[in-house]
């Protein structure tokens, strides 16, 4: 998301900022509402009202135990401050730049040239200068302390490699939960108010936590999604750019011209390849049960559910934009599957005990090939394959979005956020916070530290 840290920040601002943060629907509604103001009609107003009178704002004492962005990883900001006590040329980088990888490896070419360390090259082994190089190169160190500072800058390149493959996995579970609204520029998100307030609202409903539940989750376009969106449909000059990186629906890319609707294709597509490495790398690390797909030791749940999810959104509105371009007979050549997220051990439990039916799609899962194989070319799966596979498992290939685009749902009532801890509704923000610094839920030992963000 392009942003200039030094902008004003307005109600449009806030509203952008949401795009990439986790805050309450409740919350983005009220600054709509500002945004708007009485330009909506007092049948909108209501309709919004039913949101926005639950934010924060409006609460005396208003509070959420619940994180109001992603998890960010954890930068360098200790090995740093090491460098500058051993580097004279080491130069102070702010909290949010030891987290910034182009800074980041800035810093750590800078400090390893000190001591004659190329970017790329520190084996400890094998790219260690002798002494007799040190000193032509006028690097007057003892051997301790050479190799002192050459660990240092090896670790940090370790670490840097950390970060972005983190940095990525963040920026896919963003992906995979509200699509590509958070990478639209501030220049395309404020040109038009009425699609910038939907996208905000809807990408705040996507953005929801999980519950924990066999009921099946929130619904994101509920009826304050709507409203918004015909305020779209009945202006003309709408930006239905913005609109299709939040709500990508066959009717919003029929409005895309087709050069929009290609660069959309084309993004979607290499996310589709950006997912495919990872949970191929993902899957050949695990133990993961395919055929039951719940979750056992040893198994990053959080981070393989993620990505699966990520691969999900990214083969949705893949599929959607091949229709929408008139493509769709390349999906009679190759159609990779959905990946399937991990089920966790107790919810596994709670459907059988039910006596809950074996989701069908799971069987559909188990007999195609695996998705990213499919995708590098190294297994055959078509439109024919998928449809054969729903139809012996008895499940509706294009509403279920197997073979199809998804069919456009209808618009659900607002439900207020609930206050969660690892899925579990707990009705006072102040007692679910408690509980959480306690380890309630986590799995963990009771005592220990936890995060929610689910």
């Amino acid at each position: 998301m392009s942003d200039s840290p030094t902008a004003e920040r307005t109600p449009m601002r806030a509203l952008y900022e949401s795009l990439s943060a986790r805050r309450r629907p409740e919350d983005v509604a009220e600054t709509i509402r500002e945004v708007l103001g009485d330009r909506l009609s007092p049948a909108e107003a209501a309709t919004l009202e039913t949101a926005a009178r639950g934010s924060l704002k409006r609460v005396v004492f208003g509070y959420t135990s619940m994180l109001e962005e992603f998890a960010r990883p954890v930068g360098l900001n200790r090995q740093i401050a090491r460098a500058r006590a051993l580097f004279d040329v080491a130069h102070p980088l702010s909290d949010d730049l030891c987290a910034e990888p182009g800074a980041v490896e800035g810093f750590v070419r800078e400090v390893g040239e000190q001591i004659g360390v190329s970017f790329g090259a520190t084996d400890f082994r094998d790219n260690r200068l002798p002494s007799k190089d040190r000193a032509a190169l006028g690097i007057d160190l003892s051997r301790r302390g050479y190799n002192k500072r050459f660990r240092l800058v090896g670790r940090m390149e370790a670490k840097l490699a950390t970060l972005i493959r983190e940095l990525t996995k963040r920026e896919l579970q963003i992906v995979g939960k509200s699509g590509l609204a958070s990478r639209l520029s501030w220049e395309e998100f404020s040109a038009d108010e009425d699609a910038a307030c939907f996208a905000a609202y809807y990408t705040a409903r996507r953005n929801l936590r999980s519950e924990f539940t066999i009921q099946g989750q929130q619904q994101a376009y509920d009826n304050v999604a709507e409203m918004l969106l015909q305020r779209c449909m009945r202006n003309p000059g709408a930006n239905w750019w913005v609109v299709a990186h939040a709500y990508p629906r066959a009717h919003v890319f029929s409005r895309l011209s087709g050069e929009q609707a290609g660069q959309l294709l084309g993004r979607w597509f290499s996310i589709l390849q950006e997912v495919a490495g990872l949970l191929a790398e993902l899957w050949s690390a695990s133990t993961i049960n395919r055929a039951t797909m719940v979750v056992a030791r040893g198994n990053d749940f959080t981070t393989w559910n993620n990505t699966a999810g990520a691969w999900n959104t990214a083969r949705d509105n893949w599929i959607g934009l091949l229709y929408a371009l008139g493509m769709e007979d390349l999906l009679d050549r190759t159609l990779p599957g959905k990946a399937m997220r991990l089920i966790a051990g107790d919810v596994a439990a709670w459907h059988q005990h039910s006596g809950s039916a074996p989701d069908p799609n799971l069987a559909v899962w188990n007999e195609l090939p695996l998705p990213w194989e499919v995708l590098a070319g190294d297994a055959e799966c078509t439109r024919a394959t998928v449809l054969a596979a729903c139809e012996r498992h008895g499940v509706d290939a294009e509403k279920t979005g197997w073979t199809a685009p998804r069919p456009q749902g209808y618009a659900a009532a607002f439900r207020p956020t609930p206050e969660l801890v690892h899925g579990v509704t707990v009705a006072n923000p102040f007692l679910a916070g408690f509980l959480k610094r306690l380890g309630y839920y986590s799995g963990k030992p009771k005592g220990a530290a936890t995060d929610a963000s689910m």
